[in-house]
């Protein structure tokens, strides 16, 4: 290949490339598209966001065409001894000011409504403002309401919900985001509702959001936390005043223990295998149904924080494994049932993401990137493979589904 054509090669090689790196970040549903603002905070970060990104453009495009423009004027030609610089503009005093007062001022345009706009989003929200604690954990998210769910004026021990991987908020509410970390550093980031919003060790900051309509919000961690920080998703789940209410009472009914063979002998498995780390609120000793004492689990060997999601209703959420995996499986049938598809045969038939849910049972190391190692290995992270028995795995689901 001549020198002519490797230098063409070359060329077209640059530009396809650089066309495929664009048409990569165009996508038909990109649903962490922070130029798409749904809640109030967004949108005023994408009213300040736009100009911004419209100067950094035009400066962009000009700095990139006096480049060009240098580089053609001022290369070397075959008939250049190299000698002989070009003519230089130090001490030109038009130009000198030139180039120093119209960054400053550009800067000006962009520093004084950014000021505004971040003083706006930490203003403290309103006292109306339901506030929920949120706790970040390799590799999924926590979160602890605790409100006046009965409407008594009063904040019963037994009204707080625990929860993981969904959060579920009322719609054209302000939320009041209590975000923090048990382990190491992570970040809590829903572009369609705000910012992000780092969950340090040790320390509490506070983020306001507000969901528009009912809907999900997709989000991500994005401060990169150890093996599965990819797979730490986030869904904020916005429901209407009344359905939210609704499921906000659902989540404080007392744990009832199953009557099916099956999902008592789960119970009994859940007990025996799964208690040194998970909870279920309410919980009683599966040996005896009808005792009223509540079970005593075992000390946490295993994990690191000696926390791991509260299993607590567990199929009134949409996801599990830090929300890597659905619940329910994606179909119109589904769809149509609504959120309380597991309450129904039809809904658990069709709907129920058995397969992908018997598989994290079965191995959850083989499905998510962890760490768990041997107890009592203090950098344990993740779910163990506890070589359950396919029958133990049946009678677990069994158990699981009750958990509604």
């Amino acid at each position: 290949m001549t020198g002519r054509a490797r230098t063409s090669f070359a060329k077209a090689s640059a530009l396809a490339i650089g066309l495929l790196l664009f048409t990569a970040g165009c996508a038909s549903n990109a649903p962490q598209d922070v130029f798409q603002p749904a809640g109030p905070e967004a949108k005023q970060i994408d009213t300040l966001q736009r100009p911004v990104f419209a100067i950094a453009i035009v400066v962009g495009i000009l700095v990139m065409l006096v480049t060009l423009v240098v580089i053609r004027k001022f290369r070397k030609r075959k008939d250049d001894d190299g000698d002989e610089f070009p003519a230089q503009v130090h001490g030109n005093f038009k130009a000198e000011i030139a180039w120093t007062i119209a960054p400053a001022v550009l800067l000006a345009f962009v520093a004084v409504p950014t000021v505004f706009t971040v003083f706006d989003l930490a203003q403290k929200p309103p006292a109306e403002a339901l506030t929920v604690e949120v706790y970040g954990q390799q590799w999924w998210w926590e979160y602890r309401y605790n409100f006046d769910v009965d409407g008594d004026g009063k904040i019963e021990d037994n009204e707080q919900i625990i929860t993981a991987n969904d959060l579920v908020i009322p719609t054209d509410r302000p939320i009041a985001l209590r975000i923090m970390s048990r382990d190491v550093i992570h970040s809590w980031w829903a572009p369609a509702l705000n910012g992000k919003k780092d969950a340090v060790p040790g320390r509490v900051h506070p983020l306001s959001i507000e969901a528009p309509e009912a809907k999900e919000y997709i989000g991500q961690c994005t401060e990169f936390c150890g093996l599965s920080h990819a797979e730490m998703r986030i869904k904020v789940v916005g429901m209407e005043p009344a359905d939210f209410q609704a499921w906000a009472e659902k989540q404080i009914v007392p744990f009832e223990a199953p009557t099916d063979k099956g999902a008592l002998a789960g119970w009994s498995t859940f007990a025996s295998q799964c208690t040194s780390c998970h909870r279920i609120t309410g919980m009683t000793n599966p040996s005896d149904p009808k005792s009223d004492e509540l079970f005593e689990y075992p000390d946490v060997v295993n994990q690191v924080s000696g926390e791991v999601p509260n299993l607590t209703k567990l199929m009134a959420r949409s996801t599990f494994a830090g929300a890597k995996f659905n619940l329910r499986l994606n179909t119109d049938e589904c769809e149509a049932l609504g959120e309380d598809w597991a309450a129904t045969e039809e809904g658990l038939r069709d709907c129920f993401n058995r397969e992908q849910f018997e598989a994290w049972l079965r191995n959850a190391p083989a499905e998510k990137a962890m760490d768990p190692g041997e107890a009592p290995n203090p950098h344990s992270r993740g779910m163990n493979n506890f070589n359950l028995t396919e029958d133990q795995i049946d009678d677990l689901v069994a158990f699981f589904i009750t958990l509604q």
